[in-house]
């Protein structure tokens, strides 16, 4: 009796399993036939079969016109191969050599590596790559995921037909994410601005700031329509003003980044020279040994730059602050109270170092690779990206700033720093070591180069030059905003730093850092001790 039942329940599931195994060889007979067209037919027609292969519902559909646009999708020639895999169409999943990789398009079995003179690729071209990229998105409206959906429709835009545009009327209707329904919205309304040009398309795109509505705009001005041209000659003004607007909110931002730099670059020079007069000309140099440390830690830790990043931070700092330290006790402690001297010796020191990195590291510049997190931009709109390297950067500037502030402000070394500032010899007599103090501000203040360095390696390469390209600018920065003042550093560096960025498009590089002197020059005329003055006898004095 068990055996009875058990031809039973086998004979119903053979029963059961018929009409699945009877659909899936329609399916595939279905997919042999739209694959077969799409070998034979002409380029003309291609791109209707391959439409006719989206529609059939087929969930292999996405992957053989992806295959087909990449040229992978090809078929075992009928006269060459072995008897039971001629004619079948496969996927080249690698096209090395003599032999290529493929697997069955239907099945999806591997099938091994097969000579590629017994396969026949099934040819397309760039217009044909386009209509199936417009084909792809449409399936991709399908789907579950809104960004999906959303990236989707961003690509329709410009690449929609007669028949995609009634597909997309119906789509929109079933659509509930807003960003999604208004970029269907815009991709329909270039199709009948370009088509049909139609009037009521045109106020749709007005605002839009997409390459291709403004394309589309554009071809509409050339339109025998007097009120299609009209329109669409006050649709690309709008657009060119809310343009204009962009390029200035991105030019800011390029400015704001500059700045930030500079800011990190001078802060630390601000200190050294409001507290002890040194005019320091290796403080490039020690920007560049921070940058060299952030390369080093990589080496370091090879595969992990966003690990040796954050190290580097501590690191940086540390290797600057004890270049510094070595700097001020063995020379300029014994120059003091003679800048002349202390600059030469100085300017000395900076081209020993530059030569030391040449002959122990290289002359040749090195590449500090920027971790995933700091790379890739926010796009606020289709016409305006911030790069996040540059965002991190000027929060990195500001958290430095507020740093030494809080030092400044709020720690024993603090109160002394600014006792000695505003009058050496008082300090002394009140019993502060003035030595130590030199030795203690040297070392923050080359330290706080390196951070600048740290920074710098994210957007720049490090080289032995590094540090000079910033000497001047930083002294700029410092004499601008006041000497030893650091809210003067802040507010001088974000504003030179913008100032040069807004003068570059239309003057140069080179003849926009000459106005920008020019500019601090004629300033120091009116003000002679910066922006933000320093307070206390030494001031006066």
């Amino acid at each position: 009796m068990s055996i009875i039942r058990s031809l039973k329940q086998l004979l119903i599931v053979c029963l059961l399993s018929l009409p699945v195994l009877g659909h899936a060889q329609a399916n595939d007979e279905q997919a042999q036939s739209l694959l077969t067209q799409l070998a034979e037919s002409s380029y003309g027609q291609k791109g209707k079969i391959a439409g006719e292969i989206a529609r059939s519902g087929d969930e292999r559909a996405r992957g053989w016109l992806e295959a087909f646009s990449a040229g992978k999708l090809a078929r075992i020639e009928p006269s060459k191969g072995d008897a039971e895999g001629s004619g079948k169409f496969v996927i080249v999943l690698s096209n090395r050599g003599r032999n290529w990789k493929v697997q069955d398009a239907l099945t999806g079995d591997d099938l091994g590596e097969i000579s590629r003179r017994d396969l026949d690729s099934i040819r397309v071209n760039n217009s044909l790559r386009s209509e199936i990229d417009g084909i792809l998105s449409v399936i991709d409206l399908t789907v579950n995921d809104a960004d999906k959906r959303l990236a989707a429709a961003r690509g329709l835009r410009g690449n929609v037909d007669e028949a995609m545009a009634k597909k997309l009327t119906e789509l929109m209707a079933s659509e509930e994410d807003a960003d999604v329904k208004a970029t269907l919205n815009e991709a329909l309304a270039i199709y009948k601005v370009e088509e049909q040009g139609d009037l009521s398309a045109v106020k749709t795109l007005s605002g839009s700031l997409n390459s291709e509505a403004r394309a589309a705009l554009n071809s509409a001005t050339y339109s025998d329509d007097p009120a299609l041209k009209q329109a669409a000659r006050d649709a690309l003004a709008s657009i060119e003003t809310k343009l204009k607007w962009n390029r200035a909110a991105e030019t800011l931002y390029f400015g704001l980044s500059l700045g930030s730099v500079l800011v990190l670059a001078a802060i630390g020079l601000a200190i050294t020279f409001g507290v002890m007069g040194v005019i320091n000309m290796a403080h490039g140099e020690l920007i560049m040994l921070g940058a060299y440390t952030t390369w080093g830690m990589q080496q370091m830790l090879p595969g992990q730059p966003g690990l040796a990043l954050i190290l580097s931070i501590p690191a940086g700092f540390l290797v600057s602050a004890l270049a510094g330290v070595a700097i001020e006790r063995s020379v300029i402690q014994f120059l003091k109270g003679r800048p002349l001297e202390t600059l030469l010796a100085t300017f000395g020191i900076s081209l020993v170092l530059q030569q030391l990195v040449r002959t122990v590291i290289s002359p040749l510049n090195r590449t500090v690779v920027t971790p995933d997190w700091m790379s890739g931009s926010i796009m606020v709109n289709e016409a305006l990206s911030l790069t996040l390297n540059r965002l991190y950067i000027i929060g990195f500037a500001l958290v430095v700033f507020v740093g030494l502030m809080l030092i400044m402000r709020k720690t024993r070394l603090g109160l002394e720093v600014r006792a000695v500032t505003q009058n050496r010899a008082m300090a002394r007599s009140m019993g502060i070591k003035a030595t130590k103090v030199d030795i203690m501000t040297f070392a923050l203040g080359s330290g706080v180069a390196g951070l600048a360095g740290v920074a710098l390696s994210q957007i720049t390469n490090v080289g032995p030059n590094l540090g000079q390209n910033y000497i001047i600018d930083s002294f700029m920065v410092v004499v601008f905003g006041g000497v030893g003042n650091l809210w003067g550093t802040l507010v001088a560096g974000l504003s030179l730093g913008t100032i040069n960025q807004l003068l570059e498009p239309w003057a140069g590089a080179v003849l926009a850092k000459i106005l920008v002197l020019v500019f601090i020059i004629l300033f120091i005329q009116k003000r002679p001790r910066g922006l933000f003055p320093q307070k206390g006898r030494a001031a006066e004095g």
